[in-house]
């Protein structure tokens, strides 16, 4: 049976990241708060810390046990809301997602969870690298991103390939007009692109070159977000997949003008390998399979 003094001994130097710091905090010895974290390892049947360096780093069951002791003080510091949750657990699902990826895709992929009681979804952003550490260190379950990370035989990735959606170019109705072919378009509108370090990028510069067109430019972003606003705001027509602006679409404040044919845009969920898996992601990933 866990012991909750010991719990929140753990808490404490997972918090801080070393003994020392903890046992100072908590005004106890460094050897007495050893000897407890060893029971409650003991008692648990796993070890909770890793050495590195001067500092401890949690382990996989240390980052559950973290979660589990969080959840725990946090109803314990109201005793009328657990009254009332009697009998209800909430579990966690730690999503990141790339800083510029569609946020319509990032609520397709959490919609099964949105409005669960027993569900609380954290959603972090940040660059391919900050998340990947993360997912590493097991502070994130899962990265939702449209780069696939490399892969090789010492990497950890599960690569899981969601969708992968068309690309079109859209913009408002009073720039794409009506009855123009694509190669008219492109000759005679200003656009809005993605920048030139995406694989969109270089699959539209290609198609162009291919077509003999030097498009005129009126905005470049690297944000998904950016290019719906700047669409939104008429400063050109953008090279944008339909699901980003799909709002704006049904309502029909922009249209589409042409599908990009040849060119798509993936998405990907990025996992690793482990001994704990959390449940709510193996739902999510089935539901996706199944759409």
């Amino acid at each position: 049976m866990v012991n909750l003094h010991h719990l929140r001994l753990f808490r404490a130097v997972a918090l801080d990241g070393t003994l020392t710091g903890a046992a100072r905090r908590l005004n106890l010895s460094q050897s007495a708060l050893s000897t407890q974290l060893r029971q409650l390892e003991a008692s648990l049947g796993h070890d909770l810390f890793e050495r590195r360096g001067r500092g401890l780093i949690l382990t996989e069951a240390g980052r559950i046990a973290l979660d589990h002791a969080e959840a725990i003080f946090r109803t314990a510091d109201d005793l009328t809301a657990i009254l009332r949750e009697t009998g209800r657990s909430r579990h966690a699902l730690r999503v990141g997602a790339l800083a510029t990826l569609s946020r319509n895709f990032q609520m397709l992929f959490l919609r099964p969870l949105i409005g669960r009681p027993d569900v609380e979804v954290v959603l972090r952003s940040g660059t391919q690298a900050e998340l990947l550490r993360n997912l590493e260190g097991l502070s994130l379950d899962v990265v939702l991103t449209n780069l696939a990370p490399a892969r090789d035989a010492a990497s950890p990735w599960l690569i899981h390939r969601l969708a992968e959606q068309p690309v079109s170019l859209i913009g408002r109705p009073d720039l794409v007009g009506k009855g123009r072919s694509l190669a008219q378009l492109l000759r005679s509108e200003p656009l809005v692109l993605p920048v030139p370090e995406t694989a969109l990028r270089a699959d539209f510069d290609t198609m162009a070159a291919r077509m003999g067109i030097v498009p005129l430019i009126a905005a470049e972003a690297d944000d998904m977000a950016m290019l719906r606003l700047l669409a939104r705001e008429g400063a050109g027509i953008a090279v944008i997949p339909p699901i980003v602006v799909r709002e704006e679409l049904d309502a029909g404040s922009l249209v589409e003008a042409a599908r990009l044919a040849g060119i798509s845009e993936t998405f990907y969920a990025v996992t690793q390998h482990r001994r704990f898996p959390n449940p709510l992601l193996a739902d999510v990933l089935s539901l996706c399979d199944n759409r």
